[in-house]
């Protein structure tokens, strides 16, 4: 599968509008936007958007297109990445990862698990959460800290990439949890790291989109869902993701940046959800909600 980058370069401010514009017209369909200081002084911001199976032209057409009246005169560049596995490539030599109790380690570095850690065994994988993501990390501490206070009946890893959130969750709960993507190379992932990690008779999984699919009924309503996804998919299933849980249900998410606080926090309060506790870990967010009660 082709990836092609488009980058828009400009002053900071105006390259953090261009990003924002991006999110707002990619974002939804899993496309990945990002915004950094393209030079050491500052002087120059780059904004960048992954488009996948098209060529660098087209994916110029694409976002062009899609900006519409909102287009800026800052230039843009478009180039193919290499055919490479960026989560591999991005963690050779990356040591493990201490969450709460869970530490998330490659197959190399079993051993260096600590006696009382509960391991959870991660390859490299064509999906997202390795433990050293501030998102998948704040989330992983979250899960660490609900499971010791209490004990629910039916969990949900919502956008599970890897499967580790879903592992954990089984392994310290030591119960079933059923884990889903959007994504089915996702979906086979999470469920082979199950089995890795000797969960598998406590992961199940399918792949859906959003939360609409039927086959939730089979497994819900939730008392506890994990959704480490990103602001606009959480904003738009808001409501669906209400409707699946109990009246006294918790509610982890992230992928958020520091700012997407505020109108998250909006669109959950109107399905009965307040805030119980905020996280923020390497410039992420991670926020836990609580529905008909307080934790303890």
């Amino acid at each position: 599968m082709k990836t092609i980058r488009v980058r828009i370069s400009a002053q900071e401010a105006e390259a953090k509008r261009i990003s924002d514009l991006l999110a707002d017209a990619f974002e939804d369909d899993g496309n990945p936007v990002t915004v950094y200081e393209a030079t050491p002084d500052g002087s120059l911001w780059s904004a960048e958007v992954l488009l996948f199976d098209m060529e660098p032209s087209e994916a110029i057409a694409e976002v062009e297109a899609r900006l519409g009246s909102e287009a800026f005169e800052a230039p843009f560049e478009a180039e193919e990445l290499p055919d490479i596995n960026w989560v591999e490539k991005s963690l050779e030599g990356l040591k493990p990862v201490q969450a709460g109790r869970f530490m998330v380690h490659g197959g190399h570095d079993r051993d260096k698990v600590p006696p009382g850690a509960i391991g959870l065994e991660i390859e490299a994988a064509l999906a997202f959460g390795t433990g050293h993501h501030g998102t998948t990390a704040g989330c992983l501490e979250e899960i660490d800290r609900l499971l010791s206070l209490r004990e629910y009946v039916s969990i949900l890893d919502l956008g599970t990439g890897t499967g580790v959130l879903a592992i954990a969750a089984a392994l310290k709960a030591r119960q079933s949890v059923l884990a889903t993507d959007i994504d089915p190379v996702a979906t086979r992932t999470a469920l082979e790291n199950a089995r890795l990690n000797g969960a598998s008779h406590l992961v199940r999984g399918f792949t859906a989109n959003g939360m609409q699919d039927r086959k939730f009924r089979h497994f819900g309503p939730f008392d506890l869902v994990i959704a480490n996804i990103l602001a606009r998919p959480l904003m738009k299933m808001s409501k669906s993701i209400g409707e699946q849980m109990t009246q006294t249900a918790t509610l982890v998410l992230s992928g958020l940046r520091i700012e997407d606080g505020p109108r998250i926090l909006s669109a959950y309060r109107c399905q009965g959800f307040i805030l119980d506790r905020r996280r923020e870990k390497d410039g992420w967010l991670t926020l836990t909600l609580v529905r008909g009660r307080k934790l303890a």
